[in-house]
């Protein structure tokens, strides 16, 4: 991906290093404590603190004079949802990576305990597999959903692994499934022979920022044609690549 050129805009980065700096820390901020984090005079925040002010991203307390951020930052970043932005920023990456290796792609998010598919490039080949696009499926039986719980913290993955749809008689995780998922989120990678479909084979990488709330799972389904013994070391790159240029788009690397 062609990095972005570096065009030095002053006024605009001292604000954005005003938002962050209040991003940052739970507490409201006086002017003279902002100088001092930022390096900066107070005569040169002061009037940048008063236009963020005046459009209402930061407010100011009655009694301390001090600074925080007010809700309209949440406000702009919740105007479209997460699943709308994930699909605009990986509608190009897909189809670029479907046409240099000639594997159907998806893409997969966790969505109240199930592995919810929001999206599907297929492959240019006459002989290919498809995902549908709405579909659910048990996480723990999907290479893709192992890759996603791998990076729940303990309480979310706990709460995850309770949720089932009604009629889902599929067994309990075996003993060994934390080690599973510690293994997973060591390589970046899952991957295993499709538990529902002989000669299929599953790899999935992650794409967003697992910490930050943005996850979701890039994923091939591939066909294993007879006496082949597939080498993935190239299709895996190409993954990864398209799986951090998605995430770059939504910047949240």
């Amino acid at each position: 991906m062609q990095k972005t050129p570096d065009y030095p805009v002053p006024a605009l980065e001292k604000g954005l290093d005003i938002l962050e700096a209040l991003a940052a820390i739970a507490v409201p901020q006086s002017l003279a404590d902002l100088a001092t984090q930022l390096d900066r005079s107070s005569s040169e925040l002061f009037r940048m603190l008063n236009c963020l002010e005046r459009r209402g991203y930061i407010m100011r307390e009655s009694v301390s004079g001090k600074y925080a951020l007010s809700l309209k930052l949440f406000t702009l970043a919740h105007a479209h949802s997460l699943t709308d932005k994930l699909l605009q920023a990986a509608r190009r990456p897909m189809h670029a990576f479907t046409a240099q290796y000639r594997e159907s792609c998806h893409l997969s998010v966790l969505e109240r305990g199930q592995l919810l598919v929001v999206a599907q490039q297929e492959s240019p080949e006459r002989v290919r597999i498809s995902i549908e696009v709405g579909g659910t499926f048990n996480p723990t039986l999907t290479a893709s959903g192992r890759l996603l719980l791998a990076y729940l913290n303990e309480r979310d993955l706990s709460q995850t692994l309770q949720l089932r749809e009604p009629g889902d008689r599929s067994p309990k995780p075996p003993a060994d499934f934390p080690a599973t998922l510690a293994k997973i989120r060591r390589t970046g990678v899952s991957f295993a022979e499709s538990e529902t479909v002989e000669g299929v084979r599953d790899l999935a990488v992650v794409v967003g920022n697992p910490p930050a709330g943005v996850a979701a799972a890039l994923a091939v389904t591939r066909l294993i044609r007879r006496g082949e013994r597939p080498n993935e070391t190239a299709l895996l790159e190409g993954m990864r690549a398209a799986a951090a240029e998605i995430t770059s788009t939504l910047g949240v690397s």
